[in-house]
């Protein structure tokens, strides 16, 4: 990926377009170029998946169904949320998100663990949802796994910056370009977004912003910081009012973000869902920190050696954990950036400050039990 793939002359031809109603035949309307679902219907459950590929694939990128949830349900699942929110507000813990400063809304990490063990019946008929099924088999099989995390947006509360999502969409904009082009295209299909509404979502009380068709640009990941792009996001973006029960499933490609909520009346409670691929694991479990103890000491030897910085990192990388997730985000939680540093970076920031052996296993210690539930 160049400069040359994130043209915005090019983005606006990919997403200046309309989704027409003939392409969607089980939809039950086009509302702001976003197909509808009645969360009732007893559409051909094939039929319906290959309808919601080709929405989420090549289409507008984005599907809502309606009456998703039932309001009981919801009620059911808000008492839990809310209880558990007490509580962490009884410890003393703010909880802040990748976008918001910490206490200015309030966020449950980990929900969907958090629910299973505070209320159990409450988890197993929520995730018995036979529409959230539906939709996560379509694009990711049958094995797929489920992470949730709730976002209430109290009354003052300001819209994200749009963005894409995980994975590439947490990759630092310097990492970007490294990935080949075909990375960037396969990164999508490994997890699905949704959002289901455990409220009355009025405009005014800022869901999701979205803008159709924008998953479909190769370049997006490198280009969605650049300010031209979110100038275009301003200008073009749809929020559509969503009633307590209905679900949002969007390609995580999508150009999105929350937005401000400006009623004083309304705390805008979501459960946001990160659906992921079960297969993107190593096939073996290796004790990584382990091996950065026995390896560090030849690492610092190799540098006071003057060996060249690209065969640290390549020793580096080999050796620790590349990735900072998974975490526990209620005491890893992203500072001033999309994601906590990753082990690798841990190592390689130590290898910079000259740390010692005892000084990065301390850090590393530290790390881990933040990693940890």
């Amino acid at each position: 990926m160049t400069d040359d793939d994130c043209s915005i002359d090019d983005f606006r031809a990919q997403v200046l377009r309309d989704t027409d109603p003939a392409d969607y035949p089980l939809a039950t309307e086009i509302r702001s170029n976003v197909p509808v679902y009645d969360g009732g219907s007893a559409a051909d459950r094939r039929a319906l998946q290959s309808e919601l590929i080709r929405a989420l694939a090549d289409g507008p990128g984005v599907v809502v169904f309606t009456a998703a949830f039932s309001p009981d349900l919801i009620e059911a699942a808000n008492a839990s949320f809310f209880a558990i929110i007490e509580d962490q507000h009884a410890a003393g813990s703010v909880a802040g998100d990748h976008f918001g400063e910490p206490g200015a809304n309030d966020r449950i990490w980990n929900a969907a663990q958090k629910l299973a063990l505070h209320a159990p019946q409450v988890f197993a008929e929520y995730y018995a949802n036979d529409i959230l099924a539906v939709v996560c088999q379509a694009w990711l099989g049958p094995r797929y796994q489920v992470t949730s995390q709730v976002n209430i947006v109290n009354p003052g509360g300001t819209q994200q910056v749009p963005h894409r999502d995980y994975h590439l969409g947490f990759v630092p904009a310097e990492h970007l370009p490294e990935y080949p082009a075909h990375v960037h295209r396969a990164s999508p299909v490994l997890t699905l977004q949704g959002a289901v509404a455990h409220c009355d979502m009025p405009v005014e009380s800022g869901p999701t912003m979205l803008l159709p068709h924008s998953q479909r640009f190769d370049g997006g990941y490198i280009a969605f910081n650049r300010p031209e792009f979110i100038e275009f996001f301003a200008e073009h973006h749809v929020q559509l009012p969503l009633a307590t029960g209905d679900a949002v499933f969007f390609n995580p490609a999508l150009y999105h973000g929350a937005g401000s909520n400006v009623l004083t009346g309304i705390r805008r409670i979501a459960n946001l869902l990160q659906i992921s691929s079960p297969f993107g694991r190593a096939m073996e479990a290796l004790d990584r920190t382990a091996m950065v103890r026995a390896v560090y000491p030849h690492l610092r030897a190799m540098k006071a050696a003057g060996r060249p910085q690209h065969d640290l990192v390549n020793v580096v990388v080999a050796t620790a954990e590349g990735y900072a997730f998974p975490t526990n985000l209620d005491s890893d939680q992203p500072i001033g950036s999309l994601a906590p540093p990753s082990q690798v970076d841990m190592v390689l920031a130590a290898l910079a400050d000259d740390l010692t052996s005892e000084e990065l296993d301390a850090a590393m210690r530290a790390q881990n039990d933040r990693r940890n539930p």
